[in-house]
């Protein structure tokens, strides 16, 4: 489908994004030039959009960590290029398991570039000493990276059993603008599924947020003009639609923050360090920008109830 060529290709713009912004030093990440190697110069409201987003998702995955205490597992839905596994593998923090999800056409090039670089494959988990590739999927001790449709549901469930899931632990499920591009009903089906087959887990979700206003109206249609439909933008509305998506399918509770709330509760000497990377012209645009992004989290179970954006 035409829509899901343009849904790819946002793994592309998104891993060249960070890796421009990781070039200028707005933060460490040494694996992401394994997967892109050339990238062009960025906006500085950009950087710092992305700074928030990987900053903001880092907090709730350490809060994750620590509650868990490193015996849960992450299962990260529509992967791309994420660097996330090898940089938990670097701060000696990896889960029970992770498991990245993605189109077989996108794993297939990470299965590549995997392949192609030791430092890459060094880093895997290999217990028993084995990785099994095929052209799609990749399989070691603790990382498994799957080809497969998430709007599919007996498919991913038939690979998330292939990569040694365990419904039992505490689990961690990250999605970055992956939910926005799945009709809403479909997203539904996924939403409830997860919430039925995890007892005890965590959903962070980093999308579009308040997408009905002429900012918003703008954004979307740069993006159908790139192919992205955003077939799931109903539920972008506001930070109440991005939760009730959630609490309606199943999950006890959820929250929701803007990225600028985000963006402002980030460590004030952070904050400092990086406005000093670059100079912004315009304050006003990438307050626009970040108030049309969000973190929704969602949770089952006791252990994740009421997590805040606060640091720690």
């Amino acid at each position: 489908m035409a829509d899901d060529e343009g849904t790819q290709a946002t793994n592309d713009d998104a891993s060249e994004c960070k890796r421009y912004a990781v070039q200028l030093g707005y933060w460490n990440d040494p694996f992401i030039n394994y997967f892109i190697r050339q990238t062009t110069r960025k906006p500085p409201e950009i950087n710092r959009g992305y700074y928030a987003r990987v900053k903001g998702i880092e907090n709730f995955i350490n809060k994750f960590s620590k509650l868990s205490g490193g015996k849960g597992q992450i299962i990260n839905l529509g992967a791309g290029f994420d660097t996330l596994y090898w940089r938990l593998r670097d701060a000696g923090c990896s889960p029970q398991n992770f498991i990245e999800l993605d189109f077989p056409t996108v794993t297939a090039k990470k299965c590549y570039h995997i392949k192609k670089h030791k430092q890459l494959i060094d880093k895997l988990n290999t217990e028993d000493g084995e990785i099994r590739f095929s052209s799609t999927d990749l399989h070691a001790a603790n990382y498994h990276l799957i080809g497969t449709d998430l709007r599919h549901i007996s498919e991913l469930s038939n690979k998330l059993i292939q990569a040694e899931v365990d419904f039992n632990i505490p689990t961690l499920f990250l999605a970055e603008c992956v939910l926005v591009y799945i009709d809403s009903n479909t997203a539904s089906a996924l939403i409830k599924w997860l919430a039925q087959k995890f007892s005890n887990s965590l959903f962070v979700n980093y999308e579009q947020v308040n997408m009905r206003d002429k900012f918003g109206q703008v954004m979307l249609s740069n993006l159908r003009c790139r192919g992205c439909l955003l077939s799931g933008v109903d539920d972008c509305e506001s930070l109440e639609t991005q939760q009730r998506r959630f609490t309606i399918n199943g999950w006890e509770g959820s929250n929701a923050w803007t990225m600028v709330e985000v963006y402002d509760s980030l460590p004030e000497s952070e904050r400092i360090r990086i406005e000093r990377v670059e100079m912004l012209d315009e304050r006003e645009l990438l307050i626009q920008l970040l108030q049309h992004y969000c973190i929704a989290v969602a949770w089952n179970g006791t252990m994740f109830k009421n997590l805040s954006i606060a640091q720690g």
